[in-house]
């Protein structure tokens, strides 16, 4: 398959945009497996737990209060035999200003504010009248802290965050759903939380822990499957898309599924990967950004087969997707295929002659 020469490549020609050639050795490969990307966003990296739970607009509220004795502001003195010195209030949901009513104690704010910050306030204002009271405060049904899983899950569902010191991660939340419905490494989570976005393979979660981070109330986590995939082009077996089908493969791997290098074709010194990195990992790799705009530089990987060394470099060198892999042709290639042109030609050319010869021929011989 035509593509551009290895000379090209390593010279960095291009007029379209700039690059730069990074050949593969120990040390490059050390700074490339220490930027590899395994963290969500730092927006989404804080691994405290969440916060007390807070009532929101729809939630459903239940209040208890006692007091130490009968004849109180709540409790009669005819109220004979009772389980406790204590009455429950309707259930009521937070209405659309965000309060509840308590009788006694009137309208109380409870949209943003945790149980305890509730009972401190009921409390405060009927501490005067009840006998000794006490104030219980507790979710009947939570509608507002909830998390949604949902996608490529077996049963999507929509669950109330866990009541404290039962702190879900991720993965918990996932399980909620019946678990992933598809192969781990076709599966992509996107989680959304406060307005912004963010999207991992799931192996990332199950990998590098810090990525299973808890969940927050209000939560939305989205899964979907896409086949992590790289490219190949050039004098490969194959040419064209192929999928990781694991949770990740190395650049040997992928020149193995990509059919391995052609005999007569390949150059095995210009194994060339085509990726971006960041500007700190380039200039890291001693690439001069100077000439570069934005944190993305394009750089181009290579790497020798002629090397016995270059396999067990390769063997290192993780694949990410959509990488492309261009494997160059060997100089002879040129060269054999231009004789082969001119000499098509010189058959073409030969041909018209004895065909030429043939008609004047055949004509001539008709007119005997």
């Amino acid at each position: 398959m035509a593509g551009p020469a290895s000379t090209d490549i390593q010279s960095e020609n291009s007029t379209a945009l700039p690059f730069a050639v990074v050949r593969l050795d120990s040390r490059v490969l050390q700074i490339l497996e220490k930027s590899e990307p395994r963290h969500l966003p730092m927006a989404f990296a804080d691994s405290r737990p969440p916060s007390s739970i807070r009532f929101g607009i729809g939630d459903i509220v239940s209040v208890t209060i006692f007091e130490a004795t009968a004849g109180g502001l709540y409790i009669p003195l005819e109220a004979g035999v009772r389980p406790g010195n204590f009455v429950t209030i309707p259930d009521q949901a937070v209405d659309n200003d965000g309060n509840i009513s308590v009788p006694y104690a009137g309208v109380i704010r409870a949209a943003g504010r945790t149980n305890v910050q509730i009972q401190e306030d009921i409390l405060s204002r009927i501490k005067r009248r009840a006998i000794d009271p006490q104030v219980v405060v507790t979710s009947s049904q939570q509608r507002s802290s909830l998390v949604s899983v949902f996608g490529e899950v077996r049963t999507p569902v929509r669950f109330p965050m866990p009541a404290a010191g039962a702190q879900d991660r991720l993965t918990d939340a996932i399980t909620r759903a019946g678990g992933i419905s598809g192969p781990g490494w076709e599966t992509w989570v996107v989680l959304e939380r406060g307005g912004k976005r963010a999207t991992v393979p799931f192996g990332n979660l199950v990998y590098y822990p810090s990525n299973n981070i808890f969940v927050q109330p209000g939560d939305r986590i989205y899964l979907y499957r896409e086949p992590i995939k790289f490219l190949a082009f050039g004098a490969t077996g194959a040419q064209g898309e192929f999928p990781f089908d694991a949770w990740r493969i190395n650049l040997a791997q992928a020149v193995g599924k990509a059919g391995g290098l052609l005999d007569v074709q390949a150059d095995p010194g210009s194994i060339f990967l085509y990726r971006r990195e960041t500007r700190e990992v380039a200039e890291r790799l001693g690439v001069n950004c100077s000439n570069v705009d934005g944190d993305q530089v394009p750089i181009v990987i290579r790497v020798s087969f002629q090397d016995p060394s270059g396999y067990f470099l390769a063997t290192k060198l993780q694949m990410r997707p959509f990488d492309l892999l261009y494997v160059a042709n060997a100089p002879q290639v040129d060269v054999t295929k231009v004789l082969s042109f001119i000499n098509s030609v010189a058959v073409t050319a030969e041909n018209g002659i004895t065909v030429a010869n043939d008609f004047y021929v055949a004509r001539a011989n008709s007119r005997l």
